[in-house]
């Protein structure tokens, strides 16, 4: 059986969540007493992970004291932990080029927002072909833009202004193959703006749709709805 690599996208500055959470990094803002980091590994090692690397820029010691006290706690058996630091902001798709490097990974592996909230899809997006998207279904995708889906493909992206009203979106999950980084010119560049419009114009992203817990808690609206959620022993739909 295939190790299940996840690369975890924890480096961003958690701008537009500061007004809430200004002591500590996004990933570890705290939920019913805990980093919401502890969640997410929690998590992800319960579906199977084994290899998880955080790719960090912003307020690198905190996460990576925070990952050393879950070691001591042996919270990792069995999945080895790994961290790469950028000297410089890379966006999405630089730091997972970056990471190809560094870690010289060939192969496919998965990708995952720190501040996304999944209840599952892990196996199920490593299951499926890659270059794969997860998407989930939203009430109102007028914040997150959109996804076009056809014959479980996806054709195209719809930007936030563009968007509204229920529709599928990104689940911030993906299943990618390092063949897709090996020409990288050592640049910061996104996935989502950049990678995926590219691959979806090729016909060969894949969609895989989730029905699941989800929510990207990177504005305080969305942090409190979670950090409630939690706090109720998860009852009821995010």
């Amino acid at each position: 059986m295939k190790q299940i690599k996840l690369l975890v996208l924890a480096g961003g500055f958690g701008k537009r969540l500061r007004s809430a959470v200004s002591d500590v990094p996004k990933p570890l803002a705290p939920v019913n007493g805990r980093p919401f980091l502890s969640y997410q590994i929690a998590n992800w090692l319960d579906q199977g992970v084994g290899l998880l690397a955080f790719l960090l820029h912003y307020e690198v010691n905190s996460i990576e004291v925070f990952l050393e006290s879950c070691r001591k706690q042996n919270r990792f058996e069995n999945c080895e932990i790994r961290t790469l630091k950028e000297s410089e902001p890379l966006g999405t798709g630089g730091a997972v080029a970056f990471a190809v490097q560094q870690l010289q990974l060939t192969g496919e592996f998965l990708v995952a927002n720190a501040d996304t909230w999944l209840g599952s899809g892990v196996q199920q997006v490593f299951e499926a072909e890659a270059p794969a998207l997860a998407t989930v279904q939203v009430e109102d995708s007028e914040r997150y833009g959109s996804v076009q889906v056809e014959n479980n493909k996806v054709v195209a992206f719809k930007e936030k202004q563009h968007s509204s009203g229920p529709g599928f979106i990104n689940a911030g999950l993906y299943h990618l193959n390092a063949d897709l980084f090996k020409d990288w010119n050592g640049q910061p560049f996104s996935l989502e703006r950049e990678l995926f419009p590219k691959l979806a114009n090729s016909g060969i992203l894949k969609s895989v749709f989730l029905e699941t817990d989800f929510i990207d808690m990177g504005v305080p609206e969305d942090y409190f709805r979670l950090c409630q959620w939690i706090e109720s022993g998860k009852k009821g739909a995010l």
